[in-house]
């Protein structure tokens, strides 16, 4: 939960971000009654991703609101690699080794559904 400020420090290295998408960058399920809503910050979040980071989405969306999703994202110039459709509701699970320097290659950050990413920081900490 990201119910306060939260400071995430990162190396400089190109990063792969993974990102669901409903209930984390946009209002969960919002696209079904409407039009999709940045949740707060998620947009600004979005766009300061550098450009040779990779960006992964996921969604548990059906495949068929892929051309919606996908307008709704270049509509507002939100850059990313790939979006996969139709992924398990289930928990997501990430597993990656850390570097031998000690360098930590893997968060999970797990905001409550529809808090958005405004209390979320990112410092580039060139210690790391």
């Amino acid at each position: 939960m990201l119910l306060e400020k939260t400071q995430l420090k990162i190396s400089k290295l190109d990063h792969t971000w993974i990102l669901d998408f409903d209930g984390t960058l946009v209002v969960h399920n919002g696209y079904k009654t409407g039009e999709d809503e940045f949740l707060p910050g998620a947009k600004a979040f979005l766009q300061a991703i550098p450009k040779d980071d990779f960006v992964l989405i996921i969604t548990a969306r059906e495949k068929e609101a892929r051309e919606k999703t996908e307008k709704f994202l270049a509509k507002h110039n939100i850059r990313y690699n790939e979006i996969l459709f139709g992924m398990p509701m289930g928990e997501r699970i990430l597993i990656n080794d850390n570097k031998p320097s000690g360098l930590q290659c893997a968060y999970a950050l797990t905001p409550s559904r529809n808090q958005g990413l405004e209390n979320l920081e990112i410092i580039l900490d060139e210690n790391l």
